[in-house]
Order: C-alpha cells, then structure tokens, then sequence
C-alpha cells in the first residue's frame, strides 16, 4: 500500500474513538460494522469495531477489496496506540480520548510527529458518525486543512 493511502487513513481510524462508552446502556453502541460514505475524493470503507482493552474498541478497517487490512485496539484514554497495516507496523500511532458517551478526540502520529487531529460525533440514535479530521502536516501528499467523514451503521 502506498504512503498516500496509509496516510488517508489515519484520520478515518480516529472515527473509532467515539464509538465506546463507559456506561451499560451504551457500552455495545459502537460494536459492529461501519461504512463510510464516498466523496469525491475518497472511497468507501469498511470498518468492523469489537469491544477490547477494558472499556476500549478494536477497530479493523478493510480497504478496497480486502488487500489492506487496517487494525488498532485502542482504551480510549489517550494512551497511543499503532496503526498495524496487514498485522504489521505502519509507523502511525493514535491517541484516542473519550470525551464522552458521544465524543472523542484524537492525535495523528507518524513515525513520532504529529501530522493531525480528529473529532469524532456519535449520532444520538447511534447510527451516523461524523468525524472532523484537521490535518496540520503534509503526511505522504495527504491534502492539508479539514475534511468532513460521514460513517452509517451497518
């Protein structure tokens, strides 16, 4: 896979962060497959999140048609976590903070350095996430500035 294409997908990860909560009624929200919704300039993506690392997710991505495997198990509590692409380091790590039941944000990192932000938004019925990624360094030709992901629940 290309560094571009890695690095697009550092922000789209971040989307996992907001899909955990700590309390019971929640806790199994997020837990499940996500699609993201082609714009012009992106794809579609699969995203299947399972409950992991006490109260945190596991996110495994799927890229085209199966060749790139994505994963990250993150608890949610800011600590960094590595981007492995098809189980092997990438280089990128996130650091994903639960904000609250309906929020995260989260710090994009390659190689050390960070190269962008994330704020991700829970739906209130649970079915649409809207991240907002800000991407503050070129990272592998990645366009710099915001961009808006809309993800819907499978």
């Amino acid at each position: 896979m290309t560094t571009i294409k890695t690095r697009s997908l550092a922000a789209s990860i971040a989307v996992l962060g907001t899909i955990g909560s700590p309390s019971m009624l929640h806790a199994q929200m997020g837990v499940g497959t996500w699609v993201r919704q082609a714009t012009a300039s992106t794809s579609t993506m699969t995203m299947k999140v399972e409950a992991c690392c006490g109260s945190g997710r596991r996110l495994t991505y799927h890229l085209g048609k199966g060749t790139v495997v994505l994963t990250l198990e993150s608890r949610f509590d800011g600590s960094s976590a590595p981007v492995l692409n098809n189980g092997k380091p990438s280089g990128e790590t996130m650091e994903i903070t639960r904000v609250d039941d309906h929020h995260t944000s989260t710090i994009l990192k390659m190689n050390g350095k960070t190269f962008g932000t994330s704020k991700a938004t829970l739906s209130a019925d649970g079915k649409t996430l809207t991240v907002i990624n800000d991407l503050t360094s070129s990272a592998g030709g990645q366009k710099l500035g915001k961009s808006t992901e809309i993800w819907v629940r499978q």
